[in-house]
């Protein structure tokens, strides 16, 4: 009997969450906000399936969402996490450095991180999770845990198979003021 591998599913069910939501969010005309896909390029292609079997990447993506809500450029990366501690290392410098660069534009950026065992949804905004980068930088945790969270940015569940992002930036941009 063959075996599943699950690594490269991780977050899919996260990301179906938020393709879910984005698809809402432009119905509503609130949000238009798209996947961006990995660049890679394909070396074998099974022929009669027209899968792609094995490619590599061509460059270091970026972030995973793009868009604008209503006037305001947004950016941000989906993360899963099984326990209470997230590994800092699943948050790649290219990505930090995107990020700080997205919001020097006076863009927002932000994680969406899935505790999944705990079936909670958290949006990160940007310093917040600099302030933990940073840390590690200067020879700190390499990680932070569930508990080192502000709960005011915990995504509230709603009756709607949706996320409620708008509610997380509109939380994140009265911070800021």
């Amino acid at each position: 009997m063959a075996t599943w591998n699950s690594r490269g599913l991780r977050g899919s069910t996260l990301e179906d969450l938020i393709n879910i939501t984005i698809e809402h969010l432009r119905d509503k005309g609130l949000a238009l906000i798209q996947k961006i896909p990995t660049p890679i390029t394909p070396i074998e292609i099974d022929k009669q399936s027209r899968h792609i079997t094995l490619a590599y990447f061509e460059q270091k993506s970026t972030v995973d969402y793009m868009g604008v809500v209503q006037g305001i450029p947004i950016c941000f990366d989906a993360k899963e996490c099984q326990t209470d501690t997230f590994p800092l290392a699943n948050i790649h410098p290219h990505q930090v450095s995107f990020m700080e660069d997205f919001e020097k534009m006076d863009g927002l950026a932000f994680l969406i991180i899935s505790f999944s065992e705990r079936h909670t949804y958290y949006y990160m905004p940007f310093k917040e999770m600099k302030s933990f980068w940073d840390r590690m930088e200067a020879g700190g945790r390499k990680s932070f845990r569930y508990d080192e969270l502000n709960y005011k940015h915990f995504l509230k569940e709603t009756n709607l198979m949706t996320l409620p992002i708008l509610e997380g930036i509109q939380m994140d941009l009265n911070e800021r003021e």
